[in-house]
């Protein structure tokens, strides 16, 4: 009883979610996204909202067929075998561990343009939108607290995120109201198409990578790496994800239709959507309407909403490395897991120095968050690939929760992973790929240490996925000038061509199922999950 106790509840869940969902994409998003598409700009975070909410919801059967730490690591593994195993969780871990320094740039960045006098010395810390030298101590520091924060205890760890969790909603909604009771122009949203989409129907989709919108709903997964260490798993991960998503969408959408109709028309005549420069959005804007104690209060969680999400994805980001080491991939003392307090801590330590080290090289929150985006739309293809080939390998296995729209929403899953991918544009989709494939060198050596003599096998059964990012490669290159490609294919049909594309390559993708030794660890953890009674 008491072990059950410890670990965390319904409510904690949701705010652990909360805590790393509503971080810096609320403080840059809206004002990004305006810029990139205008007024149009609130139909990029419902696009956003839908494709992440359609990919999670592969995800919730998942996440409670094998409630386990850092599953989102290991589902790939257990239905194709380690390279695709390798490759899902490489490319999840990836953009994970840059979300560490993302929440440390963001808190120093605005920290860099705090107003008043005593904190003076903060404005060297950025500059011309880059991280100075001075600033990267200040990063780093950041980063330190962030893993401090989760070296001892999850029950340390929840308590903090919960408190912090309030704050950082309350804060969102209270600009919301704040910002519409002082300046309400809906004639911003424009009295035409055009006006209300000013750069075309494509900046629409465009904005929904490109401006921090998927990066934004991305942290759905912190609540299935948590897995085993949640109350009630079979239920709570399935409620942990939908009140999580449900709530920071809403607050998302408001935030942005505040944005737009705040903003004074005779601004955006003067510059136009794309002119428009704060360097502290909503601060900002709450200094122009007069509302300066609204602006520190802004400021305040300007440094505790990234200093929240930062904390939260040191405990996934430990967990998912900590998974890397299960799959045999990377050195075993990587995976060790102090016996006290539960806690990965070599994992956590490894991941900061790694945060370290990605921040010296990009030091900008945009540069940062087109890594996230793309490298988790990239390991995001495989789960509606893994859920169906669980479907046909595994009938009989114990799934709490069995969505009845699954045939149809896995493919409509896949497809929507694909386009967001390529929303990214060139030469997004080849850098990250080419970050992905830096990893292959050391799935090589464990192999050859491990299991080379089943590898020919299991490297046939990931094939789809090779030749995939190659596709997508491509069609991001040749695709529409929209997107920054070359305009060999004109927008639409760029998208009409992924469309059908990624419905073969799904296909492709859950017809390559492989039984290896990996799908027995799948029976084991899900052994031990309980069958829901009938009046659940």
């Amino acid at each position: 009883m008491k072990k059950e106790q410890e670990k965390i509840s319904l409510f904690n869940l949701v705010m652990l979610g909360l805590g790393s969902l509503i971080g810096s994409g609320w403080l840059f998003g809206s004002w990004e996204a305006a810029k990139v598409a205008g007024p149009a700009a609130i139909l990029s975070w419902i696009v956003g909202a839908a494709v992440i909410g359609i990919i999670a919801y592969n995800y919730i059967e998942l996440g409670t067929m094998l409630p386990e730490s850092g599953g989102m690591s290991k589902y790939a593994q257990y239905t194709h075998g380690s390279l695709l195993g390798f490759i899902a969780s490489w490319a999840n871990w990836i953009s994970l561990v840059t979300i560490i320094p993302i929440e440390a740039v963001a808190a120093v960045q605005y920290m860099g343009t705090w107003p008043w006098k005593w904190a003076h010395f903060t404005s060297q810390f950025v500059e011309h939108g880059t991280i100075t030298s001075t600033g990267l101590l200040m990063v780093f520091a950041f980063i330190i607290i962030f893993t401090l924060f989760n070296y001892w205890s999850v029950s340390l760890l929840t308590r903090f995120t919960s408190l912090i969790s309030v704050f950082k909603v309350g804060i969102p909604l209270l600009t919301i109201i704040m910002l519409g009771l002082s300046s309400f122009y809906p004639g911003n949203f424009g009295t035409s198409l055009s006006s209300f989409m000013p750069y075309g129907s494509a900046a629409i989709f465009k904005a929904t990578t490109v401006s921090g919108i998927i990066f934004s709903f991305n942290a759905f997964q912190t609540v299935i790496n948590l897995g085993s260490e949640i109350q009630k798993p079979r239920k709570n991960i399935k409620r942990g994800i939908i009140l999580s998503l449900l709530i920071s969408s809403i607050i998302y959408i408001l935030l942005q239709a505040t944005f737009i109709t705040s903003i004074s028309p005779h601004m955006i005549a003067e510059h136009g959507w794309s002119g428009i420069n704060f360097e502290s959005p909503f601060a900002d804007l709450a200094i122009l309407l007069g509302i300066h104690w609204l602006s520190v209060l802004l400021y305040m969680d300007a440094f505790v909403s990234p200093f929240g999400t930062g904390v939260s994805f040191v405990a996934s980001t430990g967990r998912a490395l900590a998974a890397m080491v299960d799959n045999k991939h990377l050195p075993k003392i990587l995976g060790k897991v102090n016996q006290k307090f539960g806690i990965p801590r070599i994992a956590i330590v490894t991941n900061s120095i790694i945060s370290m080290l990605m921040v010296s090289v990009f030091r900008s929150w945009g540069t940062l968050a087109s890594v996230v985006s793309t490298a988790t739309l990239i390991a995001y293809l495989t789960g509606p690939v893994t859920v169906i080939s669980f479907r046909k390998m595994a009938p009989n296995f114990t799934r709490p929760v069995r969505n009845s729209r699954l045939r149809f929403m896995a493919p409509f899953a896949f497809t929507l992973s694909s386009l967001a991918i390529y929303w990214a544009m060139w030469p997004t989709t080849f850098e990250v790929i080419l970050i992905i494939l830096l990893g292959l060198p050391l799935y090589l050596y464990y192999e050859l240490k491990n299991d080379w003599t089943r590898t020919k096998k299991q490297f046939f059964s990931s094939l789809w996925m090779i030749f995939y990012l190659v596709f997508l490669t491509i069609i991001s290159y040749v695709g529409s000038k929209e997107f920054n490609g070359l305009g060999l294919i004109k927008y639409p049909y760029d998208f009409i061509v992924i469309i059908f594309v990624s419905l073969g390559f799904y296909y492709w993708g859950t017809e390559s199922r492989l039984f290896t030794k990996y799908f027995k660890q799948a029976q084991r953890v899900n052994d031990k999950v309980i069958k829901p009674s009938k009046t659940e």
